[in-house]
């Protein structure tokens, strides 16, 4: 699995994830919990994932919904 968008923005997360579900890629986002347990106060970024086969599909449908400046490039 890898990272396409990590984010303290619950509304960038949701919008990725619709962009994704569009393209009929299955995306899974890590780390609401904690960022729950921490008082919602945002410093905890939460993390879009994507199955390593479909990493590329994601990216290239992100950065056609704009959200180029939003993923995570390791």
């Amino acid at each position: 699995m890898r990272i396409v968008i990590a984010t303290t923005n619950p509304v960038t997360i949701s919008f990725a994830q619709a962009v994704l579900k569009s393209e009929g890629i299955l995306s899974f986002v890590f780390d609401q919990q904690q960022s729950l347990l921490d008082g919602s106060i945002g410093v905890i970024p939460q993390r879009v994932l994507v199955v390593d086969e479909e990493y590329e599909d994601a990216i290239a449908a992100l950065e056609q919904a704009e959200l180029g400046p939003e993923i995570y490039r390791d």
